[in-house]
């Protein structure tokens, strides 16, 4: 498996209207596991993102499906910065298979 896991910056104050755009249309994404949004408690514009995917490739793949292009278009204006990320190797756990 192939994880991700980051923090977003929303535009000061934006950070709901992102969320919304971001969670506006999680549709099917071939190989993907796990897709989380969550705000961060002590950020009042951060976002922390954490995937799980079946394959690095799968992930990649993603990246050109119209839905995914279309919420990044959307989404960009809204977003200040990233910063925290990292890849990781899923073993397992609550809701996966290894």
């Amino acid at each position: 498996m192939y994880g991700l896991i980051g923090k977003m910056q929303a535009v000061a104050g934006k950070r709901d209207e992102l969320l919304g755009i971001m969670l506006a249309d999680v549709s099917e994404m071939p190989g993907c596991l796990s897709y989380v949004i969550a705000t961060d408690p002590t950020d009042a514009d951060g976002i922390w993102i954490t995937e799980v995917w079946d394959n690095q490739e799968s992930h990649r793949n993603s990246l050109a499906l119209a839905s995914v292009q279309a919420t990044i278009t959307k989404a960009r204006p809204l977003i200040a910065g990233f910063s925290n990320h990292t890849e990781t190797v899923p073993i397992g756990g609550l809701g996966l298979n290894a």
